[in-house]
């Protein structure tokens, strides 16, 4: 839509043109036009005068004209422009405005909806509720006389079950009584039977120790540096039969270099340690003092 200012404009503008075009006009006028009212005549002979007019000045004013007329026109077209623009602009805001309205009317309703909702999901919790204490009391009430008949029940049963109680923890005294006897019986046999079994493995340990010092010594060949008194402590790693998988001093030993290799010489040399007989005493590793007090 175009404002009152804007049709004012453009008519002035179309004024300022046509002034222009006869601007124009006049000056093409002017040019042709002999401008000399009191010169005398003279009579002399044939006089023919040309008058030269200077048209590359009018055609200069002429585009100028032009040209100014056509940045009248481009003015025009792009404040049309614009004001199109401006008009799209203000129906586009016109539009949004219409939109977030519309949108906020929509909230609004939906909102009251809720609110209703709410509202009619409160009345229904609350009635929900009256009937669940109403359900509550009438079932309290019932578990009430169900409670007391069972209690009467229940005192009858309690009566027979103590009597049966009182019965059967008698029995069960007489049973404790005789099973602590019993019991006793058994600790004071196993005890013996410890005694007798540990002075047995004491004595089989010290007969396997006895046996692989024999062993060893039998199988050593005694350096010249070897001297009476000796005592070293070996590392013997073995598997069940006896089988030696390897021996290393492990502790004090008060020999010398070459002493200490025959120890562990002896003890390979034979392969295998003692082992059948003391299979209850049988360790995979064995801390073995050798012992060489002279022959």
């Amino acid at each position: 839509m175009i404002s009152r200012h804007e049709i004012a404009e453009r008519f002035r503008v179309f004024v300022a043109a046509i002034g222009v075009h006869a601007l124009m006009a006049a000056l093409v006028v002017l040019g042709t036009m002999d401008w000399q009212p009191f010169r005398q005549q003279q009579t002399v002979g044939l006089t023919i005068e040309a008058v030269i007019v200077d048209t590359s000045e009018i055609k200069r004013q002429r585009d100028e004209a032009r040209k100014a007329l056509e940045m009248e026109e481009r003015r025009i077209r792009r404040n049309e422009e614009l004001e199109l623009q401006r008009q799209r602009e203000l129906e586009q805001k016109r539009k949004q405005e219409e939109e977030a309205a519309r949108r906020e009317r929509e909230l609004e309703a939906q909102r009251k909806r809720q609110a209703q909702d709410r509202l009619q999901q409160l009345r229904l919790e609350r009635e929900r509720k009256l009937q669940d204490e109403r359900l509550k009391q009438q079932r309290e009430l019932e578990q009430i006389r169900e409670q007391r008949e069972a209690a009467d029940r229940q005192r009858k049963i309690e009566e027979d079950r103590l009597r049966q109680i009182e019965a059967r923890e008698e029995r069960e005294r007489q049973d404790q009584l005789l099973r602590q006897q019993e019991l006793q019986r058994q600790k004071q046999a196993e005890a013996e039977a410890r005694e007798f079994r540990a002075g047995q493995m004491a004595t089989l340990s010290d007969n396997y120790q006895a046996a692989i010092q024999s062993f060893v010594t039998q199988n050593w060949l005694r350096p010249p540096t070897a001297q009476p008194g000796l005592r070293c402590t070996l590392k013997i790693v073995q598997i069940p039969g006896g089988e030696v998988i390897s021996a290393a001093i492990a502790g004090k030993c008060n020999g010398d270099e070459a002493t200490r290799r025959s120890i562990l010489a002896a003890v390979e040399r034979g392969g295998a340690l003692p082992y059948r007989g003391f299979e209850d005493v049988f360790e995979r590793e064995i801390d073995f003092n050798f012992i060489y007090d002279g022959d």
